[in-house]
């Protein structure tokens, strides 16, 4: 059999860069939001008083760890071109672009630059991210 006989799966698009980009991002995210739960942790006993309605350090320390392991394995997974990552990746692109929308005029810059790399990541996850299992 030659070379040319065999099936071609096509070449990934530019769009490829921008789906490890939203992966790295999200693994980066997910480690900085467990270093931010494990300093909570550090700092819960340090308070003599909490005000009502305040969650413990302890509280907010698990959310974010718990947020970070699933930013980071989602991250992991979309680098992986694994599809459960691909849906927990737009949730969480979906998410900040609401976010940054609703509060866009307390910074309309940062909220402008950030809406716009979520619209990125959001289309190049949602329309290109097979296109990771292709180069495995």
């Amino acid at each position: 059999m030659t070379s040319h006989n065999v099936p071609h799966r096509g070449f990934p698009t530019r769009w490829l860069g921008w789906v490890i980009f939203a992966g790295v991002v999200l693994l980066i995210v997910g480690v900085v939001q467990v270093i931010y739960g494990i300093t909570a942790f550090a700092r819960s006993g340090n308070s003599l008083a909490t005000p009502v309605g305040t969650p413990a350090l302890v509280h907010v320390g698990w959310a974010y760890v718990v947020l970070g392991v699933v930013l980071a394995a989602a991250g992991v997974g979309v680098m992986s071109g694994w599809m459960w990552a691909r849906m927990v990746a737009i949730a969480f692109a979906v998410l900040s672009l609401l976010t940054n929308i609703a509060f866009f005029l307390g910074s309309p810059v940062w909220s402008s630059i950030v809406i716009v790399l979520d619209l990125i990541v959001i289309y190049a996850l949602a329309l290109h991210g097979k296109e990771v299992r292709g180069i495995r």
